[in-house]
């Protein structure tokens, strides 16, 4: 199983936590241009970094995040640089950066999400992270919403927020989502588990590491090929070592 990471803020001091790192990994790079991801990505040079990901983040104003209500411009803008690199885009509201985006936005609705939705189906390589809530009517509903991609008809590569940190799922539970995951998705399914580190809201809690060694056991109970951890700034010697038994 490859434990990769998220980072949000690559700033050479989140991105030296790669020194701890000593098993084969990918990596998930939050920036807001092509340019500004090449640039970071000339700047790791680490053996066990197998793959380097462009994380899409939008500017503040335009929803940061992506979803029909994000703004049509920064949609267009950025699908024509991302269009041959490896990328994953985070499917969530604007909440709590932009919430006048819900208004302005909602005359583009549709042509937001027909934006969207045809950018990840043409994509040749693409991740989707995802709210964790899912089964059969909220994926219908959340997909009408333009925030779910089923992995089969999209051919992208779906990846859940399983924050454990911020939303006590029961183990049960997980294990129910992950055989149905499986049966659905195959290996085009990715749990991602956090927060060891804050993220852009400034307030997630941290997760225990008796919790990530929980969260890694069941993914490899379920024989899941890949997961994720937000993020790669969180990183330190006693999460380093449970990873460790892990890889």
């Amino acid at each position: 199983m490859i434990i990769s990471f998220f980072e949000e803020y690559p700033t050479k001091e989140n991105l030296a936590k790669l020194s701890l790192i000593e098993n084969p990994t990918k990596l998930y790079i939050g920036a807001k241009s092509l340019k500004e991801f090449n640039q970071i990505k000339s700047t790791i040079n680490n053996p066990y970094v197998k793959e380097i990901i462009w994380w899409i983040l939008l500017e503040n104003n335009e929803g940061y995040w992506f979803s029909p209500f994000t703004k049509t411009t920064a949609l267009k803008r950025v699908f024509e640089e991302a269009k041959d690199t490896p990328v994953m885009i985070d499917a969530e509201y604007p909440l709590r950066h932009s919430p006048w985006l819900f208004f302005t936005q909602l005359p583009s609705f549709f042509k937001n999400r027909t934006l969207i939705r045809n950018f990840i189906k043409n994509h040749k390589n693409i991740y989707v992270a995802e709210y964790f809530p899912e089964g059969n009517w909220k994926d219908k509903w959340m997909h009408f919403m333009g925030m779910h991609f089923d992995a089969n008809i999209y051919n992208c590569k779906t990846m859940k927020m399983i924050y454990h940190s911020i939303v006590p799922y029961l183990k049960g539970g997980i294990t129910k989502k992950f055989q149905r995951a499986k049966r659905l998705y195959k290996d085009n399914y990715i749990p991602g588990y956090g927060t060891i580190a804050t993220g852009v809201l400034g307030n997630e809690p941290i997760l225990k590491t008796t919790q990530l060694e929980k969260d890694l056991q069941h993914a490899k109970d379920a024989n899941m090929k890949e997961v994720v951890i937000f993020r790669l700034g969180g990183l330190n010697k006693n999460y380093r070592d449970i990873i460790k038994r892990f890889t």
